[in-house]
C-alpha cells in the first residue's frame, strides 16, 4: 500500500528514510524544523562499509564525496604505536570506509530524495502529534498541521516524536566528553593520506586523517565530567578552544598541537551523548528511527550507519508486511538487539578516552596486547558490525 508518510527531520535519518520509503513504493514528505538545510555543518564523519552497503541497497553511491579511509592507526600520547587495523572489512568489490563532510552528506541525500520526487518542507518544527484512527495528524510550531497515514520520527537525539510515543523514555546520557575539531593546512604530519590516526593522549583524545590534497581533518575529545550547558559551550570562543587544546597536548608526542595551531577556525564545541535504550519505538502509526531511537557515541563511528540501516529495514518491512502493526513490530525485532549492542560498544570505547593519568598506562598496555593479538589472528571483535549486509530484494519474512 502506498502509505502517505510524514518524516519528521531532514538530516541523515530523515533524508535516507525518504529515499528508502519512496523506493519501497510509499509517498513520503519530509518536514524539517530549520528554514534551510544543514549546508553549513562543519563537522565530518566516517561512513563505515556497512553504511555504504546500506546506501547501495537504496541505489545510492557517495563515492564522489570525501575520501577513502581504509584503516586506523592507534598510538599513545608518548608516541608509541599501539597497533593498526582495517576500518572495517572491505566490500566484495574492494570498497572501503569513506570519510565525508557531514554537510556534503546531508546535501547529497536531500538532493537525491528531491530528485526522486520527495517533497521537503522547511520551518516545520513538530510540537505534537495525535492518532486519527487510520492515520496521524502532526502539529507544528508555526501553527500549521499535516496529516498522513504514518509518521516517522527521524528528529535526532532530542526527538519530540520519541517524547510523544514514549513520554517515560529515558533522556540522552552524557558521556563525560566534549567534541571540537577543524581543518588544517600547511602542516606536515608524516601520515599516509586516508588513514584515521587515533591518539590516546596523556590528557585528551585526538584523531586526524589527511585528505589526498593535504588538508588535515581532525577532532578532539577533552574529558569534562560535569555536563556543560549550551550557554556555557557557546561562551567558549574558537581561540579559547585553541588555547585549551594546545595546553592539553603540550606534553604529547605527535602532531596534535601543530595541527591545532595550523587550523584557521576551530569548531564550536558540543557535548557527547548516547541513548542506550528506549523501551518503546512505536505507538499507533508513529515510529522512531536513527538517533531518536538509539543514539551511539561518535567514538565508534556508527551513528549515521545505524540510521541508514534503520531506513532500509523499515522500508522493507512496510513494503512486505500485511499491516502497519506487523511492519513496525518486524522492524523493531530486526533492529533492536543490533543497535543496542552497537550503542554499548560505543560507550565502552568512549570510556577509554575519558580515563585519567593513573588509568592511562594499563589502558595503553591492554590496547597494545589486544591489537597485537588481532594482527596475529586476524580476529576483529568488531567484524559483526561491519559485515552486516542488507539486501533490498530479499523479502522480510513473516
Amino acid at each position: 500500500m502506498a502509505y502517505t508518510t510524514m518524516i519528521i527531520g531532514g538530516g541523515v535519518a530523515g533524508a535516507a528514510s525518504a529515499i528508502a520509503l519512496h523506493k519501497a513504493g510509499l509517498d513520503p514528505v519530509v518536514y524539517e524544523a530549520y528554514d534551510r538545510g544543514a549546508d553549513n555543518a562543519g563537522v565530518f564523519l566516517t561512513l563505515a562499509v556497512n553504511a555504504l552497503d546500506a546506501l547501495r541497497a537504496l541505489g545510492m553511491d557517495v563515492g564522489g564525496l570525501g575520501f577513502d579511509t581504509p584503516s586506523m592507526a592507534i598510538t599513545s600520547g608518548s608516541g608509541r604505536k599501539l597497533g593498526e587495523l582495517p576500518y572495517g572489512t572491505a566490500l566484495s568489490d574492494g570498497t572501503v570506509s569513506r570519510t565525508v563532510k557531514r554537510a556534503d552528506l546531508y546535501r547529497a541525500l536531500r538532493e537525491e530524495a528531491v530528485r526522486r520526487g520527495v517533497r521537503v518542507e522547511y520551518g516545520k518544527r513538530l510540537v505534537d502529534a495525535e492518532s486519527t484512527g487510520d492515520g496521524v495528524r502532526a502539529k507544528f510550531a508555526d501553527g500549521t498541521t499535516a496529516e498522513g497515514d504514518l509518521l516517522i520520527g527521524a528528529d535526532g537525539l532530542r526527538s519530540r516524536t520519541r517524547e510523544i510515543i514514549a513520554p517515560d523514555a529515558p533522556g540522552a546520557r552524557y558521556a563525560g566528553l566534549l567534541n571540537t575539531g577543524g581543518y588544517a593546512r600547511g602542516v606536515e604530519t608524516g601520515a599516509e593520506p586516508g588513514v584515521m590516526n587515533a591518539i590516546f593522549g596523556r590528557r585528551c583524545f585526538f584523531a586526524y586523517t589527511v585528505h589526498p590534497d593535504g588538508e588535515v581533518w581532525w577532532v578532539a575529545n577533552p574529558a569534562y565530567p560535569a555536563e556543560p550547558t549550551p550557554a556555557e559551550l557557546a561562551a567558549i570562543t574558537p581561540e579559547q578552544w585553541r588555547t585549551r587544546l594546545t595546553e592539553l597536548f603540550r606534553r604529547d608526542r605527535g602532531p596534535a598541537a601543530d595541527i591545532v595551531a595550523a587550523t584557521d577556525r576551530v569548531f564550536a564545541g558540543w557535548n557527547t551523548y548516547d541513548l542506550p535504550t528506549v523501551p518503546r519505538w512505536h505507538r499507533d502509526r508513529m515510529i522512531i528511527v536513527g538517533d531518536a531511537a538509539h543514539a551511539t557515541a561518535p567514538s565508534i563511528g556508527q551513528g549515521a550507519a545505524m540510521a541508514i540501516e534503520d531506513t532500509v529495514v523499515l522500508a522493507k518491512c512496510l513494503r512486505d508486511s500485511a499491516s502497519v502493526d506487523h511492519a513496525f513490530a518486524a522492524y523493531e525485532g530486526l533492529r533492536r538487539e543490533r543497535v543496542e549492542r552497537v550503542v554499548e560498544q560505543g560507550n565502552r570505547t568512549g570510556g577509554w578516552k575519558a580515563l585519567g593519568p593513573i588509568a592511562r598506562l594499563p589502558r595503553d598496555l591492554i590496547m597494545s596486547v589486544a591489537m597485537k593479538r588481532m594482527a596475529r589472528t586476524g580476529a576483529d571483535p568488531s567484524r559483526w558490525i561491519y559485515e552486516h549486509h542488507l539486501d533490498w530484494d530479499t523479502p522480510v519474512s513473516a
